[in-house]
């Protein structure tokens, strides 16, 4: 009994050897090439949710909502202003419609349009990461 304690000891003095952590950096290094290139790409996939949810939901409400109380959605020139401020044409403004000036994930202004080109009512749209019209931009009409 007294020489199992001894050996006990005496193994945790010594540390690890080398070829235990080498084997722990594998270990490690194996985990972290499953995981990260899974997670890569997860941020931009989050920011087009965020303008999609923007688009159909909260901006979509403010719209809906000036729109009952005012008869039509608001010109192109007075743009999304008319949701936070009372434009010349509201006249039965009840606003502001949304609490804050609503910037797409990338921190640029959303593009609108009443009428719409690809709607009758309005086209809202974000230009995406690119900032420019491409294929990456996210649009309520499709």
């Amino acid at each position: 009994m007294v020489k199992k304690i001894q050996l006990e000891r005496f193994w945790l003095k010594e540390g690890f050897t080398l070829i235990e952590l080498m084997i722990v950096v594998i270990i490690i290094g194996a985990l972290v090439a499953m995981v990260l290139p899974r997670l890569a790409g997860r941020g931009e996939q989050a920011r087009i949710a965020a303008a999609k949810a923007d688009i159909q939901t909260n901006v979509a409400t403010g719209l809906k909502l000036y729109e009952l109380d005012n008869g039509s959605f608001p010109s192109t020139e007075e743009g999304l202003n008319a949701l936070l401020s009372k434009s010349s044409s509201a006249s039965n403004w009840n606003g502001p419609y949304l609490e804050r000036k609503p910037l797409d994930p990338w921190g640029r202004e959303y593009k609108y349009k009443s009428p719409g080109d690809h709607r009758p009512d309005y086209d809202l749209y974000s230009l995406g990461k690119d900032g420019v019209e491409s294929a990456d931009d996210v649009k309520n009409w499709e």
